[in-house]
């Protein structure tokens, strides 16, 4: 069926009055909407569904969420009994239609004659993770579009292992999804029906504070070994972050911080952010606002779903500066690290694991404490999926990262987690203040130590099926003419993972390594329209790894963007 067929089928079968019957009206005479929101159905995979929120099968809406919903029943209920009375947990977060999506799953999954949670209001989303575990749930749910722009949403699925489903369980769960009749094929009940019948429990508050206290037992150095009076800037980015961080922050004992006000509450539009993306130091303009009327050393942030965390620190001049998610993960693994050495608890054979996109200081300052550092793809559920391989190897997980600002430091919450990030960022600052140093003291300390890294992450963002086709010609033109040298540099070895590299399961990325101390690699983004490129140099000094660095992107950038 083409996208002008389906248009037509939900244009005769949607009632006058509905809401998406009358977007798709004022589309009728614009081919290239039409085509977009009907070109495909909105692919369900390892990060579950994402896509902009509106009518067609290509976006986010109650038909699409619906015969998701309807399919993940499919495969929970094909799994037996068992799995049904294990029930699932749903979350979500403030964006446009969330709650109404997550109680329209709850419903779905209820009808089916499964056992569903919920929380009474938003949470984060690594408070979901961690209550499939807690739970013993066979699966979660958040509705969640995690950083991307104010008019997408998603829906995030997990499994009982606490991580988000791995390919298996996602194409198997994929196939019940296209099975499902959109329009006749999905059972429901009204929520707050399912709620008073009791197939539809609503978690008390007790459970955030569990997830707290898990949290906060991994402090690594606590009370007078800490300056509390630290002045601390956080911003929620208008999400799910505002109440447990503060918690956190006040149960660790801070007593100078500050949340910035205008972005406390939730807001479904992010008014005063804009792309409410941690990462971009723009989300930062009102944090470095109030942190200079405030005296911050440190600014916090975390996304909408509080599962990403970015940090500004001042430097030497006292300008905020951001960090990126290489940075702030040296300063993580050097502070855990260290810690664990002095408080003597630093395991025999501890672990920690980062994606291949993610620099390799990290592996150089795990390596010196005798901590071997795994790989994986990108994602934490690949992250967080290698933790039972290490148990069983008889290592101790002590972290996991990635590039893009999502850390793991609790082994109990098999995602990432701004609020525990941030709990020990905030922890370190602390108690490097106490001995007279700032975090950006320390950043240089570990480059001075261990090697002079620069790190750059810029994407090409390529919307719509135009974009998608122009990444696939860029992949292909790219593998099919790789580069003997680049500034200079000859590559000495190309890393292809389209199919598996070693332990590593396929991915449509590449690396490339350069036999001046550089490396760098590019894939699609899994869950965004743009095509991602990471870029590392090692050199004498900071100066100089960055003038490298930047040779080397914009060469390699002006080669990628001449594929038409």
């Amino acid at each position: 069926m083409n996208y002008q067929a389906r248009y037509d089928e939900w244009m005769e079968r949607l009632s006058g009055d509905d809401p998406l019957r009358k977007e798709l009206e004022s589309i009728s005479d614009n081919e290239t909407e039409k085509e977009e929101r009907f070109f495909q159905d909105l692919g369900f995979g390892t990060a579950g569904l994402r896509g902009k929120v509106g009518a067609g099968t290509n976006r986010m809406n109650f038909l699409t969420v619906g015969k998701a919903s309807q399919g993940v029943a499919d495969y929970i209920v094909s799994q037996g009994k068992d799995a049904m009375d294990k029930g699932v947990v749903i979350a979500h977060d403030p964006r446009h239609f969330s709650r109404e999506f997550s109680e329209l799953a709850a419903g779905i999954f209820a009808a089916n004659g499964i056992k569903v949670y919920t929380f009474p209001d938003l949470r984060p989303t690594p408070e979901l993770a961690f209550m499939v575990r807690r739970l013993g749930t066979v699966s979660g749910i958040n509705i969640t579009a995690s950083h991307n722009p104010k008019d997408y949403n998603g829906y995030k699925a997990y499994w009982e292992d606490g991580c988000q489903v791995s390919s298996e369980v996602a194409d198997g769960m994929t196939e019940c999804i296209n099975a499902v009749d959109i329009w006749n094929g999905i059972k429901r009940l009204d929520y707050e029906e399912g709620v008073k019948s009791g197939k539809i429990t609503v978690l008390g508050e007790e459970y955030d504070r569990e997830y707290l206290d898990r949290i906060e037992s991994i402090a690594i150095h606590e009370g007078d070994e800490l300056d509390l009076s630290i002045p601390l800037v956080y911003t929620p980015l208008n999400g799910c972050g505002s109440i447990p961080f503060r918690q956190m922050l006040t149960d660790r004992g801070f007593n100078n911080w500050k949340i910035v006000p205008e972005q406390e509450n939730p807001d479904s539009d992010f008014t005063t952010v804009g792309y409410p993306n941690p990462e971009d130091p723009k989300a930062f303009a009102l944090s470095e606002k109030y942190g200079r009327e405030f005296g911050a050393e440190l600014l916090m942030a975390t996304d909408p779903d509080s599962d990403r965390f970015a940090i500004e620190i001042r430097d030497e001049d006292g300008n905020y500066i951001p960090l990126n998610g290489n940075q702030t993960g040296y300063l993580l693994v050097n502070y855990i690290l260290e810690g664990r050495q002095s408080a003597g608890t630093l395991p025999v054979k501890g672990a920690m694991i980062k994606s291949i996109v993610t620099s390799t200081l990290s592996t150089i300052i795990a390596r010196a404490y005798g901590v071997e550092m795994f790989e994986t793809l990108t994602g934490f559920k690949n992250i967080c999926g290698k933790i039972p391989y290490l148990e069983e190897n008889g290592y101790t997980y002590l972290f996991g990262y990635e590039e893009s600002v999502g850390y793991a430091v609790c082994d109990a919450i098999r995602d990432k987690d701004g609020i525990s990030a941030g709990m020990l960022v905030a922890e370190a600052a602390a108690y490097y203040r106490k001995q007279g140093k700032t975090l950006y003291d320390v950043l240089m300390e570990v480059y001075a130590k261990y090697g002079y890294f620069a790190e750059d992450e810029p994407n090409i963002v390529l919307e719509g099926i135009a974009g998608a086709q122009r990444i696939q010609r860029m992949m292909k033109y790219f593998r099919e003419n790789l580069p003997k040298k680049v500034n200079g540099a000859k590559v000495e070895k190309v890393i292809d993972y389209i199919n598996g590299y070693e332990e590593i399961p396929p991915q449509n990325a590449l690396r490339l390594f350069l036999d001046n101390g550089s490396w760098f690699a590019i894939r699609p983004s899994g869950t965004e329209p743009k095509i991602k490129f990471y870029f590392y140099s090692n050199q004498k000094s900071w100066d100089e790894a960055i003038k490298v660095n930047k040779q080397i992107k914009d060469e390699i950038l002006s080669l990628i963007n001449s594929v038409e």
